[in-house]
């Protein structure tokens, strides 16, 4: 016999801050709506519905954005979250650069920034100095108050330790338990900080304003210098339980194979990510470097010369297909109705390979779910990450109904 647990109590506070979110959320991705839609899409009585939205529309949360006939009557207010209550900006830190962007509450983007790291194994201190600097530099250009900023999402290359005391693991670049946070505080960051896997800021991006919008059941996949991805299920990504699911790039494709950067052999990443193609047309080529250029140049000039050399035709056709097998075994695991790929080197080999990548994957899958999933490139481009960043601090403001400058968060934030 089992020992039944006391049920949470559930208090007039908890009530009010559940009908907050559930509505600022459905005018935030569904609106303009009336207050009588509202009603009929949340299930709240109406008188539920005026009390709360009213209370939104007192704090600039919401405004009136017109007017909708109704059936006989008066024609209904139809709200809307207003763009302008505050801002929100986004960090991809990637092995290549850094980029910030700013956005209004909508995600309207309003300046972006981009620096270039000096080594694809960047130290810590570095990337945070051009974090701190792209910030000042995106908050200076569009001309806003920096005291309009409800938060700095940041999407990390690494798994990303919660907790009082947030720790970046990204073994890969070389980075062990980087106490990023604080590190931004010294840097004179005093915003709101939410911190994610940069693969799982590029899923909440996609699901939220691109390609896996609509579906309950998707995998994300980041395919960059490394390889990452995203499975949510019901909006809900899957983190596992130390935050470290998803680590895609580091499962098995071949027993034995040429030695991962994480130090094992045979990582999906070491086959597919930019890193590791790279790599493998060098060894083709006898260990002649193509370039001097910066790895996203010379994964360009690989896909350019496929068409001419085959050397590199080989290279991309392999690349293709040991993608293709990876996804293959993301639908076996997983089953998803959809399959995003993303990622800056993810979205040039699919330009060029998604037929071949889903041939393969169709080989590697079982029959009757392959058939049942869709395989599509991502819409957001390669600003994906730090769209996805930004809505860190958008989520924590839809799920808490309050502004995240006073309510904090539960995930990633320093308020």
């Amino acid at each position: 016999m089992g020992i039944r647990m006391p049920a949470k109590r559930t208090t007039v506070r908890d009530l009010r801050r559940h009908n907050r979110s559930l509505l600022l959320s459905k005018l935030y991705f569904d609106g303009p709506l009336s207050r009588h839609e509202l009603s009929g899409l949340t299930g709240l009585s109406a008188a539920t519905v005026s009390n709360v939205t009213a209370e939104l529309g007192e704090e600039r949360l919401i405004v009136e954005a017109g007017l909708v006939e109704s059936d006989g009557g008066r024609p209904r207010v139809l709200l809307r979250v207003d763009p302008a209550y505050g801002h929100v900006a986004g960090v991809d830190i990637g092995e290549t650069g850094v980029k910030v962007e700013l956005f209004d509450l909508t995600m309207n983007r309003l300046a972006t920034v981009e620096h270039p790291l000096a080594s694809p194994r960047p130290d810590a201190a570095a990337a945070v100095t051009q974090v701190a600097s792209g910030l000042r530099e995106v908050i200076a250009e569009s001309g806003i108050d920096e005291a309009t900023v409800l938060g700095v999402g940041v999407g990390v290359p690494g798994t990303v330790q919660q907790g009082e005391a947030l720790r970046v693991h990204a073994p890969t670049i070389g980075w062990k338990e980087v106490p990023l946070v604080d590190l931004l505080r010294a840097e004179g960051v005093e915003l709101p900080l939410f911190v994610d896997n940069g693969a799982k800021t590029q899923g909440q991006g996609e699901m939220w304003f691109g390609a896996g919008r609509g579906a309950r059941h998707a995998v994300i996949a980041l395919i960059g210098s490394g390889v990452g991805a995203a499975v949510v299920t019901d909006g809900t990504t899957y983190r596992g339980s130390t935050s470290s699911a998803g680590e895609w790039g580091h499962t098995t494709i071949v027993y034995g194979g040429q030695e991962c950067r994480c130090g094992a052999r045979g990582c999906l990443e070491s086959y597919v990510g930019a890193e590791g193609v790279l790599a493998r047309y060098r060894k083709a080529r006898g260990g002649k470097t193509a370039s001097d250029e910066d790895e996203q140049t010379q994964f360009a000039a690989l896909l350019e010369s496929a068409g001419k050399a085959k050397a590199a035709a080989k290279v991309l056709e392999e690349t293709a297909g040991y993608l293709g097998a990876g996804i293959g075994n993301l639908i076996n695991l997983f089953n998803p109705e959809r399959i995003v790929l993303g990622g800056w080197a993810g979205l040039a080999l699919g330009e060029h390979y998604l037929p071949e990548i889903r041939r393969v994957a169709g080989e590697h899958a079982l029959a009757h779910v392959f058939d049942q999933t869709e395989i599509e490139l991502g819409q957001l481009g390669p600003d994906a990450v730090a769209i996805g960043a930004a809505t860190l601090p958008v989520a924590a403001l839809l799920e808490q109904g309050a502004d995240p400058r006073t309510a904090g968060s539960k995930r990633g934030t320093a308020a």
